[in-house]
């Protein structure tokens, strides 16, 4: 009997195939990590921010009131006050922001199905509202509570101011750095900009607070 005879080009053709197919699910996976990593990346990016928010505008209200009032008490009050007011303020504008994106997205939705004729769109998850302003207050809320914290255990005038710059700088450094990490930008030169910067906002409410508290407007 004859040997069937084995085709050893369609063999290697076949071959060729199955490694272009792993390779390209490779590529989907490969595609699917970079996304996913770019979406966590966005949302911690935003959180580094808006604890960084919380921190610094807290923090210079607090000086603000620390120039021309001594006591705790007043100072916390006011810190107090401007962490609720902010994180208020950012959950609702995160809330109408992402609201807005999402009727964009549902819109799109929309038109891809009437284009299709019904058929089911390619979309990625729609993005929460809610969520999006709990994570925003949140980080906000956390920031704030760093100059809180810090004077909060001093009782003394230049203590409590002392401490509050000396909690504030420390975090500026931390917040700032992380933000260069999650963005891979030099970590070193964005920590101390956003160090400066605060610096000088908190340097500025001081003074002008203070230049008004004399005048006595």
């Amino acid at each position: 009997m004859e040997k069937p005879q084995i085709d050893n080009k369609k063999i290697l053709s076949n071959k060729n195939v199955e490694i272009e197919l792993g390779q390209n699910e490779e590529t989907l996976v490969e595609v699917e990590l970079v996304d996913d990593y770019s979406k966590r990346a966005q949302w911690l990016r935003a959180a580094v921010l808006g604890a960084n928010d919380g921190l610094l505008s807290t923090a210079s209200l607090m000086m603000g009131i620390g120039a021309v009032r001594r006591d705790a008490k007043t100072m916390l009050l006011t810190g107090a006050a401007g962490m609720v007011a902010g994180a208020c303020s950012m959950a609702i504008g995160e809330f109408v922001s992402v609201y807005s994106q999402l009727d964009i997205e549902v819109a799109q939705i929309r038109r891809e199905q009437s284009a299709r004729g019904n058929g089911p769109a390619e979309r990625n998850l729609l993005p929460s509202p809610l969520q999006a302003a709990g994570a925003s207050a949140a980080a906000f809320t956390v920031g704030a509570g760093v100059p809180l914290l810090a004077a909060a255990f001093a009782r003394d005038y230049r203590v409590r101011l002392g401490a509050v710059v000396g909690a504030v700088s420390a975090a500026l450094l931390g917040f700032g750095w992380a933000g260069a990490a999650l963005g891979r930008a030099p970590p070193v030169r964005a920590a101390l900009r956003v160090l400066f910067g605060g610096w000088v906002a908190m340097g500025i409410t001081f003074g002008l607070t203070k230049l008004i508290g004399f005048s006595g407007v």
